[in-house]
């Protein structure tokens, strides 16, 4: 199977998230780009926060908070619900690639919830050939992690939240080469990881207006390196720390308005000149990457994307949505505007979002998301609660 390795190479740099563009134009020492493995896991999932510029650590608590804040799944209003969420991903370049999103929550107690969900990346087809250049069959690479989630309110405005992931990477399929001094085996990759996060809602009335502080923090994918051959070749997964702040007012019975602000670092090594980054090990990683870059504090800075967004409900039932996404041009060049619009009915809802890219005929150009959600309420709630 004629270089195989360097097919792998450009199917994680096409798909990935964090450093799309730069990858595609090409690296220097100028434009030191954070890679990991699995870079799927942080695609935003949903519409809603996708229509927000990709902010979501402090909003209001959905079916969706398993991906942006575990601790905040108990603060939600219904006491069961799901929501199944569909991206057409890099259209611009491949037209069979999506990512999908299914979760779920329940209720079981006033103060505690717990949730699963399943994120599925389809990468589309891909056609391998052997030396001669003739085909020896096609394949359809896929990437999914599975969650499981626990969040626990311990106070009214207090809750922690935590979430155990199971990540499965299939790139090329199992594959051994028939030359055995190239080393060119492959298999699919395998990891586990966590998430713990933390959530602060307080309620405040401002000149007579009701209105709400959101404060929200979580590290997410606290995990093991990923291989796809051997465990000299382990690769960091994108292990993140989310910062994140939301502020609501009710402007009047039937109008609301919410401003969201989140801050985004990848806990891995930054890039090295002696390419010596996956050498560390997982914690080594977490705490090096606060001072490893090569520029000192002022690339750390750039290593930090920052998400804001609006959204604006009226009688909470329709939505619109505004946001802006941005990243230094030396870590990815990442900058967007989103947009988006949402419908609530009775138990139903249904979210849209769309994306548009600073720079022409960039690869994220029309990026579509649809999320559609169900919430019930159980016949009788249970109201005894120790945080009361």
């Amino acid at each position: 199977m004629k270089r195989l390795f360097e097919l792998l190479i450009i199917v994680v740099i096409t798909v990935s998230y964090t450093s799309v563009s730069a990858q595609l134009v090409g690296q220097d020492s100028t434009r030191r780009v954070i890679t990991t493995a699995v870079p799927f896991l942080t695609i935003t999932p949903d519409a809603r926060a996708g229509g927000m510029g990709d902010a979501g650590v402090a909003t209001s608590a959905d079916a969706n908070s398993v991906h942006w804040n575990p601790a905040k799944l108990v603060f939600v209003n219904n006491d069961v619900g799901f929501s199944l969420s569909y991206t057409p991903w890099l259209g611009k370049i491949i037209n069979d690639m999506s990512v999908n999103y299914l979760s779920g929550y329940y209720k079981f107690a006033k103060e505690q919830a717990v949730a699963v969900s399943m994120k599925y990346f389809d990468l589309g087809e891909i056609f391998f050939t052997d030396n001669d250049g003739n085909s020896t069959g096609d394949f359809n690479p896929r990437e999914v992690a599975v969650d499981a989630t626990y969040s626990r309110m311990l106070s009214q405005k207090l809750s922690v939240g935590i979430t155990a992931r199971y990540i499965h990477s299939n790139l090329t399929g199992n594959f051994t080469s028939s030359n055995p001094t190239s080393g060119a085996d492959a298999k699919p990759g395998n990891s586990v990881a966590a998430d713990i996060a933390v959530f602060y809602s307080k309620d405040l009335l401002l000149s007579g207006t009701n209105s709400n502080l959101a404060l929200g923090a979580v590290i997410s994918n606290i995990g093991s390196k990923l291989t796809y051959s051997d465990e000299n070749n382990r690769d960091f997964i994108p292990t993140n720390l989310r910062l994140g702040s939301a502020f609501t007012t009710n402007l009047d019975p039937y109008n609301k308005l919410t401003f969201a602000l989140d801050l985004n670092k990848l806990l891995v090594p930054s890039p090295q000149f002696d390419n010596s980054e996956n050498d560390k090990s997982l914690l080594g990683g977490i705490f090096g990457s606060f001072s490893d870059a090569e520029d000192g504090a002022s690339e750390e800075l750039k290593e930090v994307t920052i998400s804001s967004g609006a959204e604006y409900w009226y009688n909470d039932t329709f939505a619109a949505r505004l946001g802006y996404f941005m990243e230094s041009d030396e870590k990815g060049n990442r900058r967007y505007l989103t947009m988006g619009l949402g419908f609530r009915y009775q138990v139903f809802g249904i979210d849209f979002a769309y994306l548009v890219p600073s720079e022409q005929e960039h690869p994220l150009a029309e990026t579509l998301r649809f999320s559609i959600l169900f919430n019930f309420d159980k016949n009788k709630r249970e109201e005894d609660s120790v945080t009361d």
